[in-house]
């Protein structure tokens, strides 16, 4: 028993002493860096102008949720986007005008992010790569006096965690 023992011991010991170890090439720094994150993550075509990952808010018509057929493109995109890849989050910002009570335009706000994320789903991105938030009226324009100016108000803004 104890020469079995034995045995077993210094088998795992000799296992453990012959273990790999990755190869660590000295010449690049130690460590995770920005240009492995832009290249896993594509970070450069989130901020080409060119691209329409550029664009970034959803914008919504007076008192309502409902994801308007003209962004159809642009969340395609972004949802293509986390899809193909894995290690990408984003950030899905519900905001409203400043009309209207403070839990209302809370609420509101995340109805529109989540009605966002709904349809980004719907097109392939992940529900785990995707956080909704509302800020409701706190980014609102104060100065507002006309349609034009609040309907800047009513938005999602898209943002990436790498970014």
């Amino acid at each position: 028993m104890k020469k079995s023992l034995f045995l077993a011991s210094l088998l795992s010991s000799f296992l453990i002493g012959c273990s790999s170890t990755p190869i660590v090439d000295v010449s690049k720094p130690a460590g995770p860096s920005a240009s492995n994150d832009e290249k896993d993550l594509d970070l450069a075509s989130l901020r080409d102008p060119n691209n329409i990952l550029s664009k970034r808010s959803i914008y919504f018509d007076y008192d309502k949720d409902v994801v308007k057929a003209e962004y159809k493109d642009l969340l395609a995109a972004h949802a293509q986007y986390v899809a193909s890849h894995p290690k990408a989050k984003m950030t899905l910002t519900g905001n409203t005008d400043d009309r209207g009570s403070r839990e209302y335009n809370v609420s509101l706000g995340q109805k529109r992010s989540v009605s966002v994320k709904k349809s980004m789903n719907v097109l392939g991105a992940q529900d785990t790569q995707i956080e909704t938030v509302s800020f409701g009226e706190e980014r609102a324009d104060t100065n507002c006096k006309d349609d034009a100016c609040y309907g800047k108000d009513r938005r999602v803004d898209i943002s990436y965690e790498k970014e």
